[in-house]
């Protein structure tokens, strides 16, 4: 049966001076539904509803593929889903300008329509690059996060913050395009090793600092379970996560004032990333050092408590993240980082911001950190721990 839609506007001219600018308004509101669970069985169902039977291009790499993506095509499919599937290299050096260019071109080449739905089902590479592709791709699909390691449950797959890596600084090309909808299955966590498990726990202890003292609690009380992937932990400490980052990106969710919270850990976080060549170190792990640089910034300056910051460093040492330059997985030059700091500056027209903290739910957001005193810190934590 045909359908008739019948438009009808009388828009009046205008009658103000001939030199009088126009102004357009465009406001737009957008929610989404974060679903935790434990079990692949019920992520499927989430998925199937929040599909509501459109045709679906899932994209990974090629690890979580063999993983989980691969099974998770067939359980859509057999839920009556179209599911095309693609991977690529897993690996940071492949949040790159190239593979989302070859996503484009595969895109291009399925039968995918403007409302039919994009699933990115991986980490956080996997994600911050679908989801730019997303944005992109007939300016703009529906894109649904499945994450599969415990930085992307608690950080990467929230807050629609998509971007991949240019050589001259991390997420340099990027957008913000928030998901349809983000379905957490903490069983997939199982497959990770502990590694894996600390750099994610690195975000959720940075948003236990920044905004819920609480969530710091919860953390120092179930991080042993969580590093031994106890599945009731991992799913208390995801949904506890999930709701403080939704809670402090409801404030400003396009970033339209840059003082920041949740660049906590991150200002030298991503130099270490930039200087190592994006990869050897976890990012987890770069934001793990960043704030301890970023608590002994604020204790020489005396608006953090020293104990603040121990408990803070201590429990950090606990999960088995880098606290001192020695413990980073590769070698890394204090002055290298001090430099890439200076680039990052050009980038921000001329200045970076930090993140201090204060003390558990409080920080201060300055910009007159200098590269003397970073490197004055880096210089401390490269000499033997005492």
């Amino acid at each position: 049966m045909t359908t008739h839609v019948r438009c009808r506007h009388e828009v009046p001219l205008p009658t103000g001076p001939g030199g009088a600018p126009h102004q357009f308004s465009a406001d737009r509101s957008e929610t989404y539904c974060v679903h935790v669970c434990q079990q692949e069985t019920v992520a499927v169902q989430h998925l199937l509803r929040e599909i509501d039977g459109r045709r679906v291009a899932l994209v990974t790499d090629d690890r979580v593929a063999t993983l989980h993506a691969k099974n998770l095509a067939d359980q859509l499919r057999i839920g009556g889903v179209d599911v095309a599937l693609t991977s690529f290299p897993a690996g940071e050096a492949n949040k790159s300008l190239r593979t989302a260019c070859e996503l484009l071109d595969w895109l291009a080449g399925t039968a995918l329509a403007r409302r039919d739905v994009v699933l990115a089902v991986g980490g956080g590479v996997v994600i911050d690059t679908v989801g730019w592709v997303a944005s992109a791709y007939m300016r703009g699909v529906p894109y649904v996060n499945v994450p599969t390691t415990l930085l992307a449950h608690v950080d990467a797959a929230l807050g629609g913050k998509v971007a991949v890596d240019h050589r001259s600084a991390k997420n340099l090309i990027g957008a913000f395009y928030q998901p349809k909808a983000v379905v957490s299955n903490v069983g997939y966590l199982a497959t990770l090793d502990r590694r894996q498990l600390a750099a994610g726990l690195a975000e959720a202890i940075k948003k236990g600092v920044i905004g819920s003292p609480a969530l710091f609690e919860l953390i120092t009380d179930v991080a042993d379970r969580v590093l031994d992937r106890d599945l009731d932990a991992l799913e208390g400490l995801v949904r506890a996560s999930s709701a403080v980052k939704c809670e402090l990106l409801a404030h400003d969710p396009y970033e339209n004032d840059l003082r920041r919270p949740l660049n906590f850990g991150h200002t030298v976080g991503h130099a270490v990333e930039t200087v190592t060549g994006y990869g050897p170190v976890l990012h987890g792990e770069a934001v793990a050092f960043g704030m301890t640089v970023a608590a002994e910034i604020a204790a020489s300056r005396g608006i953090l408590a020293p104990d603040v910051h121990d408990r803070l460093v201590r429990l950090l040492r606990r999960v088995e993240l880098p606290v001192r330059i020695a413990d980073l997985p590769v070698p890394v030059e204090p002055d290298a980082v001090v430099a890439a700091l200076d680039q990052i500056r050009k980038i921000r027209d001329g200045r970076i911001r930090f993140v201090l903290p204060i003390r558990l739910g409080e920080t201060a957001i300055v910009d007159d950190v200098g590269d003397d005193e970073v490197l004055s810190v880096l210089r401390r934590l490269s000499e033997p721990d005492r």
